[in-house]
């Protein structure tokens, strides 16, 4: 697998319009007097939707998960038209620094190594043998989604990605809250628990309807670890012209342990 297939795979495991309409509710009251029965009908005060909104916003930033450092083992699975890959990812990352990528295929042979930081992408090729240095901004060219060092660690930990106040709708359903999110560059379906207001799902559909792009994000088997809540299963589904399908199952993870960041380039390797 391609690391710019698993870079876009990471960004899409990855949401502004005016407040709704106030809701108004009908009250009616019944009394008596003598043998006449009176309905006095009043309007509720009325409900503060933006407040609302606002609460609701606060309980799902709640669940965003602060850590120092991050490292994990990721099966990957990935779907595509012509062709379907396995391999084993291993990750490690330091909040705000750096994030450093393995990809392991058949036989444990490592494929490709990544190092990723505030400004720039370096890309080891083991086995053509080769190196590529990029701006981070190559992240950006190659997902065409604006997208910095921060957004792509959020989406890695599993915290919320693209929220926008933004808020165009929402709807309780059962155990579940509908948010309908429009953003700068996506309409954003968002399916969260009504109880503890983790993301269960996410429907991207970008406002630009000339490219006709569409991501359906689901996230579950959450696991309660070191006091956060994170989803070890994830699938994403993205189609465009082509559709693509990719599966990210966290068989191993651990939250601020000590761990080496050191990332070597073999001087013999050619430079891309």
């Amino acid at each position: 697998m391609k690391i710019t297939s698993f870079l876009f795979l990471l960004m899409m495991v990855a949401f502004a319009c005016r407040p709704v309409k106030k809701v108004a509710t009908i009250k009616a009251a019944f009394s008596k007097k003598d043998t006449v029965q009176t309905i006095v009908i009043k309007e509720a005060p009325k409900v503060d939707t933006q407040a609302l909104i606002n609460d609701m916003l606060d309980k799902v930033n709640k669940n965003r998960i602060n850590f120092n450092t991050f490292s994990a083992k990721i099966k990957v699975s990935y779907e595509g038209q012509e062709t379907s890959q396995n391999a084993t990812a291993y990750l490690k990352m330091k909040k705000d620094s750096v994030i450093i990528i393995q990809l392991v295929g058949p036989l444990g042979i490592v494929g490709l190594q990544a190092e990723i930081t505030k400004d720039s992408v370096f890309v080891v090729n083991k086995i053509d043998k080769y190196v590529q240095k990029r701006s981070i901004s190559y992240i950006t060219d190659v997902t065409q989604i604006p997208f910095d060092f921060g957004t792509l660690q959020d989406l890695i930990i599993g915290n919320p990605i693209f929220m926008s106040t933004n808020v165009v709708s929402y709807k309780s359903y059962g155990n579940q809250l509908l948010v309908l999110m429009l953003g700068g560059f996506f309409k954003n379906l968002v399916t969260l628990d009504n109880k503890d207001f983790k993301i269960l799902h996410s429907k991207l559909d970008d406002v630009d309807v000339q490219r006709n792009r569409t991501c359906d994000i689901t996230c579950n088997n959450y696991e309660m670890k070191d006091g956060v809540q994170f989803a070890t299963y994830r699938s994403i589904s993205v189609s465009e012209k082509t559709k693509l399908d990719i599966y990210l199952d966290f068989k191993q993870y651990s939250f601020n342990e000590p761990s080496n960041f050191s990332f070597s380039i073999p001087k013999s390797y050619k430079r891309k």
